[in-house]
């Protein structure tokens, strides 16, 4: 796959790295009992412990440790049975203790391996680097007043998972697929809810171009973007920005830069800072965290099917080829709602292909258009599978199947229901069809005249004139058929 950038001088490849920013999935912080739940009064889920009181001491929350190597294990990576829990210093207003509680020598988990599909059929693997554990800061609330800054706490110690990858990544495309795969293992796993818009799920982009084969560039780092199409807009404008620089004869300055999503720039927010910036050093109130391998091998036992297994799964079982069974599993309530819709109807187990493309093309249409999660979809799974069945068993034509669908997810009837009630069962009696067929060739014997002098491109005119008596409910293929039978027959008698 070719993913190089053509500038006004040379050709430019990209090499991106991500720092994915995942909130673990409890109830209370990774150092206190506090609750995390979103969307609170500010400040009301702080103890003194977020708040870094004087002679608090953090006590580390154990099933956040838990689901940190559930993920581990899910991207496929080293489990590493020591880690240490470090400081790392910085000042800022949003974090009370004037240092962050995170990982730095000794994560929690090593390198892993994850994969992503193309359209095409082939896949890329993108390493991981590691996974450790860290808390959260505040949030700084610049637009409450116009000469003050807010700060709310209730996000201060939240347990977070940082996933570094190795710098594999080569097009804003692949970024994008990256994080859904990654975030569609954590939902599987249920160590993430995966919610981007409430911050959930955050990614800092580090982007450097360089002429192909070169050595790596310098490289700048876009922080806390949290919408996939974001994240491709800012490394496609950053990475342009960065080709203008080097293509004048400028060099690129290591920074940190802030995506403006109103203009669809990067700004520079600060020089990057290095790792020894930060000071690093082993915190002294937590002792280093030791998980034996029998405790390893328990959380492995727990881990449900993951979307490479079920991926497989459904090659395997159902014919499907690898991009649909990707799409499928892309999300666990996609892969839900397939699954219930095709176990609906023991019918059904033949139309794993039909059902995918009415749920990816035309349900998730009417559910985009709404901004709906498939979870709450106004469409059934048993009721998809029903509209299917009548496409199946040529009681609907696919054309009518959509305006269904269209009254299905108004409604929330059943297709069987509307069908009965809008009086749209096909016409399959060849005799009623073959009436209106000869209806429309002698009413429009001038273009049957022409047709049969070679202008083939008819056909779809006397097709479309009689679906239109039949207010589009005869059956194509019987009405197809049938045409041109009687149009052959002319021809022949000429």
């Amino acid at each position: 796959m070719n993913n190089l950038i053509q500038g006004q001088k040379h050709e430019w490849e990209m090499v991106i790295g991500l720092e994915l920013h995942a909130q673990v999935k409890s109830n209370s912080k990774l150092f206190s009992s506090s609750s995390t739940k979103f969307g609170s009064l500010p400040n009301s889920q702080v103890s003194l412990v977020d708040a870094a009181m004087p002679g608090m001491l953090p006590v580390i929350n154990k099933f956040c440790v838990k689901q940190a190597v559930k993920s581990g294990i899910g991207l496929n990576a080293k489990i590493n049975n020591y880690s240490v829990f470090d400081r790392k210093n910085y000042f800022y207003a949003d974090l009370p203790q004037g240092y962050q509680i995170s990982q730095y020598k000794y994560p929690i988990v090593g390198e892993g391996t994850v994969t992503i599909d193309f359209k095409d059929g082939t896949s890329k693997n993108i390493r991981i680097l590691r996974l450790h554990l860290e808390q959260d800061a505040g949030k700084s609330l610049h637009d409450q007043n116009p000469s003050k800054t807010y700060v709310d706490l209730n996000r201060s110690g939240v347990a977070l998972m940082e996933i570094v990858s190795e710098p594999d990544i080569r097009s804003p495309e692949e970024a994008g697929m990256y994080i859904s795969k990654i975030r569609s293992i954590l939902m599987y796993l249920d160590t993430c809810d995966g919610n981007m818009q409430e911050g959930s799920l955050r990614a800092d982009v580090n982007i450097s171009v360089r002429k192909p084969g070169n050595e790596y560039g310098t490289r700048s780092e876009i922080k806390n973007l949290n919408s996939i199409k974001f994240i491709k807009q800012a490394i496609n404008y950053e990475a342009k920005r960065q080709i203008d620089i080097l293509e004048s004869g400028g060099a690129i300055t290591q920074n940190t830069m802030l995506f403006n999503t109103s203009t669809g720039k990067t700004r520079p927010m600060r020089n990057k800072e290095e790792a020894h910036d930060y000071r690093y050093f082993p915190d002294p109130d937590l002792l280093p965290l030791e998980i034996s391998s029998k405790e390893v091998e328990e959380i492995k036992s727990s881990i449900p099917e993951l979307p490479d297994q079920l991926k497989n799964k459904y090659m395997n079982t159902y014919n499907l080829s690898n991009y649909d069974a990707s799409v499928l599993t892309t999300d666990k309530q996609i892969s839900d709602f397939f699954d219930q819709t095709i176990n609906s109807d023991l019918e059904l187990k033949e139309s794993a292909k039909i059902i995918v493309n009415w749920i990816t093309s035309e349900l998730f249409f009417l559910l985009n258009n709404d901004n709906v999660d498939i979870s709450n979809s106004p469409v059934s799974p048993s009721n998809l599978g029903q509209l299917i069945k009548l496409i199946n068993t040529n009681v609907i034509s696919g054309k009518i199947a959509k305006e269904v669908l269209d009254e299905m997810y108004k409604t929330k009837s059943s297709p069987i229901q509307i069908v009965k009630k809008k009086g749209l069962k096909q016409m399959t009696d060849s005799s009623e069809i073959e009436a209106i067929i000869d209806n429309v060739l002698n009413e429009n014997k001038t273009m049957v005249d022409q047709y049969l002098s070679g202008k083939d491109k008819l056909l779809g005119f006397f097709v479309g004139q009689a679906m239109k008596k039949t207010k589009g409910k005869a059956n194509p293929k019987i009405l197809n058929e049938i045409l041109l039978t009687k149009l052959t027959k002319k021809n022949q008698s000429q």
